[in-house]
């Protein structure tokens, strides 16, 4: 049912068969949060913050700059709170993203389980903290050295896609009930907002230097293949998820060889238009449709 839905969303016009040789997934392990670890506590991530991409070191300077102020993903969480989220991700592969996971992992740091009650929105607090700190791990790679040089733009969207999902990978069995918490009215905004920061960082992270119409277009289908594959992910029981792999590395190189219109520009920008004020799912709907019935003649790259 997933991989159905998967490539339904992407359209029928995707048929290319190209695969990468990307390094196998990490370890089955829960995501240990970076930024809000204690003194005791060391970081998954090297201490290196230059941007492979950039050779000048005032260059490389003024964007560790930018990011520390402009793309801080998390949202705020007392240090207790923090803790307690952090251990509670630990209790989500048997327990689920629950209010009982956020409860095995307030005792597990020796904090009173009523400070689950502080969380306005629990469940979706624990899913959101998850997301951000994923962002946070990707961003942390990427400037600790992440090796991107000698591939072209489109392998670039694949290996960052993959690693981004391949920290979803211990949670998988629980992950359908991530997204339902995402779906959810009340949550859909930060959802919206958190993916995309994460298509966002993918682009900048490339190297993409678009503007204007450009900008939305490409996030916008970007956004599509990463649901997609996420999507897809869910039902893989391939050795290591290579049919997950395989599916990612078709949908971006599709992307990518689509030659763009300007009268698809404009479908875009109406689409997008059309969408502000409309729920997540509405707006990727209405572009997922236009992107399947316009398919053959367009292009996001």
């Amino acid at each position: 049912m997933y991989r159905t839905a998967a490539r339904r969303l992407l359209g029928a016009g995707f048929t290319t068969s190209r695969l990468l040789r990307l390094p196998k997934p990490r370890p089955t392990t829960t995501i240990i949060p970076y930024s809000y670890c204690t003194s005791s506590m060391e970081s998954p991530i090297g201490n290196q913050s230059v941007n492979p991409n950039q050779s000048d070191p005032t260059a490389a300077r003024e964007e560790g700059h930018r990011r520390d102020e402009s793309r801080k993903p998390r949202a705020e969480f007392q240090e207790e709170q923090a803790r307690v989220l952090a251990a509670s991700l630990r209790h989500v592969p048997r327990l689920g993203w629950t209010e009982e996971a956020m409860i095995a992992g307030s005792r597990e740091v020796g904090v009173s389980p009523s400070i689950v009650g502080s969380f306005s929105r629990k469940e979706a607090a624990l899913v959101e903290y998850f997301m951000d700190e994923c962002l946070q791990l990707l961003i942390d790679r990427v400037d600790s050295g992440l090796d991107l040089q000698n591939l072209i733009p489109s392998e670039r969207v694949s290996k960052l896609v993959r690693i981004r999902l391949e920290m979803q990978i211990p949670y998988m069995s629980k992950w359908p009930q991530a997204l339902s918490i995402q779906a959810h009215p009340v949550n859909v905004p930060t959802s919206f907002k958190q993916r995309a920061m994460l298509v966002d960082e993918i682009w900048h992270t490339v190297g993409d230097g678009a503007s204007d119409l450009d900008w939305y277009v490409k996030r916008t289908v970007l956004g599509g293949v990463y649901s997609a594959t996420e999507i897809y992910m869910l039902t893989d029981d391939s050795p290591e998820y290579r049919d997950t792999w395989a599916f990612l590395d078709d949908r971006v190189k599709d992307a990518f060889d689509l030659k763009k219109s300007i009268q698809e520009a404009k479908y875009f920008a109406q689409d997008i238009g059309a969408g502000v004020g409309k729920s997540f799912q509405g707006l990727m709907n209405g572009v997922m449709q236009t992107m399947s019935t316009r398919g053959g003649r367009s292009s996001a790259f």
